[in-house]
């Protein structure tokens, strides 16, 4: 079973439309029903019979009817998070609903969410299933893996130690207390010199309203993990660099959008044009990590370990010395690289268009925030 972990802001009339996906899904759905006939009504008292049998014990959580195959997919509408309000104003801060053959399981609120991932955070670790992250990794990555385990924790201390040891190392020549500070505070100044570069152009162009803050924050915070990773930064106009920034922008996209055989097992044996697109992205995604990576193995130095990338080779070197790394392969341990270079996009960049948002919408927080720097 999965879980969903749904943060609310106050909104008015949150209700969803149908949209053309969902349409598909209801034309798919009859299909199927009038094809499998019999078959298909005992498998639903079958799934019907397993679903006692999980909740003997406990009751399960509330939550709409799914329908029969699709589930409760038909519900989400094109604003799942809309849709989920709807739902979390009917059934509460806990319910569950099925999505094509996943179960899942919705937490609302911050008392909620925060009992399950602190108080009860092993219980709830790990990832589901999906056959999209099986595909794009193949057991290698930490990010995209469902097994919480052994492995799986070493590979979480070598990112946490990996991180903890050049982040909080000494600066290199500035006043900040730390190398990460530093990097962050000179990533900082030049994209406020590129926002400005733009606002001078865009009052100089009266067609033109506003800015986008979007493209110098995300390569601000990609340069950011390229310093921590790979002990260099990258040109705003740097051809390379701004396509790797394009590329994991669409693999999100692609992610977000959601794929049917993560939903429909039988999508599986069918061509999937995202997931192949998707899979071509990481590809070049990968061939640029891999690039950096191979310079850092024929220039590496055990006695000289310049970042993140240095550090990581030098636990492949000693992996038969040392218990914890000795049950993760070398693969597993570079790719490390690669899950921290992934990560310093998305949650990170969300993160701070959310706090431009709010800023800009409630200007005396910006003043206490000058008063306090």
């Amino acid at each position: 079973m999965s879980l969903i972990l749904f943060g609310t802001l106050p909104i008015k009339n949150p209700c969803a439309s149908l949209s053309s996906v969902t349409v598909a899904l209801c034309v798919f759905a009859f299909l199927l029903m009038a094809l499998r006939g019999r078959k298909s009504h005992r498998s639903f008292l079958h799934l019907h019979r397993d679903s006692q049998l999980d909740h003997t014990k406990y009751p399960p959580p509330p939550g709409p009817t799914p329908w029969p195959l699709v589930g409760n997919l038909l519900q989400m509408g094109d604003q799942i998070h809309l849709s989920l309000t709807c739902l979390r104003l009917q059934y509460g801060d806990v319910f569950k609903m099925r999505l094509g053959s996943l179960s899942v399981v919705v937490l609302s609120g911050y008392t909620t969410i925060r009992q399950a991932l602190v108080r009860q955070g092993e219980a709830f670790a790990g990832r589901p299933d999906l056959f999209t992250f099986s595909a794009v990794a193949n057991g290698t990555s930490m990010t995209f893996s469902e097994k919480y385990g052994t492995a799986w924790l070493l590979h979480k201390k070598l990112c946490k130690n990996a991180l903890r040891s050049f982040s909080q190392a000494e600066p290199r020549g500035s006043g900040a207390t730390c190398l990460l500070e530093e990097h962050v505070c000179a990533e900082a100044a030049e994209m406020v010199e590129v926002i400005r570069e733009q606002a001078a152009k865009g009052q100089m162009d009266h067609d033109v309203t506003g800015i986008d803050p979007v493209t110098p924050l995300v390569t601000s915070v990609a340069n950011v993990v390229c310093a921590l990773c790979f002990g260099k930064r990258y040109d705003y106009n740097d051809k390379e660099f701004l396509t790797i920034v394009h590329i994991n922008n669409e693999v999100l996209r692609i992610f977000a959008a959601g794929n049917l055989a993560d939903f429909f097992p039988v999508f599986r044996y069918f061509p999937s044009p995202s997931l192949r697109k998707m899979v071509q992205h990481i590809r070049r995604m990968n061939g640029f990590m891999e690039r950096s990576i191979e310079e850092h193995i024929n220039t590496f130095d055990k006695n000289c370990i310049r970042d993140i990338t240095d550090a990581l080779i030098a636990l492949c070197e000693d992996r038969e010395e040392n218990k914890d790394t000795s049950v993760l392969s070398n693969s597993q341990i570079i790719h490390t690289v690669i899950d921290i270079f992934g990560a310093g996009f998305d949650t990170i960049i969300a993160g701070l268009q959310w706090s431009l948002l709010y800023l800009i919408k409630f200007p005396a927080i910006q003043d206490r925030i000058h008063q306090e720097i």
